[in-house]
């Protein structure tokens, strides 16, 4: 009898609980080589500079849309010439049930960018190499340790405001 109730429990427990992917979509998109076609006839000598972020948003009941935002500009190293802007803001819309507080941030702010930006880098991938430049391969990035830090520094903020 006790193994059923415990075994229900666990049950509720696992229906409670829910994480699904609802869909993956490129929200906007940017490519720029204002520079072009001199950038070409120059040796590629590329200073690069990668901004990353995320943010989400709360959409509908247990819905969040969470969006990774990628911007790779390239500048010729001797120069400071723009060889070229990419840009990329990845989304996702996912469906998260049974979890509140601290445990629903984390999701939102770790889990589900790793999700996400594998596809944020191949797209940015792709977008370099139909503008002609070599690929670049955005090294992974580990969300975990972005969002300990985020939280880091708000518990640090909120220190120094009381």
């Amino acid at each position: 009898m006790a193994e059923e109730n415990n075994q229900a429990a666990q049950g509720q427990d696992q229906q409670q609980l829910q994480f699904a992917l609802q869909r993956i979509y490129v929200k906007d998109i940017s490519f720029e080589s204002p520079n072009s076609p001199k950038v070409f006839q120059e040796a590629f000598k590329p200073k690069v500079n990668v901004d990353l972020g995320t943010h989400s948003t709360q959409v509908g009941e247990d819905l969040y849309e969470v969006v990774v935002k990628v911007t790779a500009q390239i500048n010729h190293s001797e120069t400071g010439n723009t060889c070229f802007l990419a840009e990329i803001e990845q989304g996702g819309l996912f469906r998260i049930t049974g979890l509140q507080g601290d445990q629903l941030d984390h999701t939102l702010g770790a889990f589900c960018p790793n999700v996400l930006f594998p596809y944020a880098r191949e797209c940015i991938d792709n977008l370099v190499s139909r503008g002609s430049f070599p690929p670049l391969m955005l090294a992974p990035v580990n969300f975990e340790a972005m969002y300990a830090q985020k939280k880091q520094r708000q518990a640090e903020g909120s220190e120094t405001t009381q």
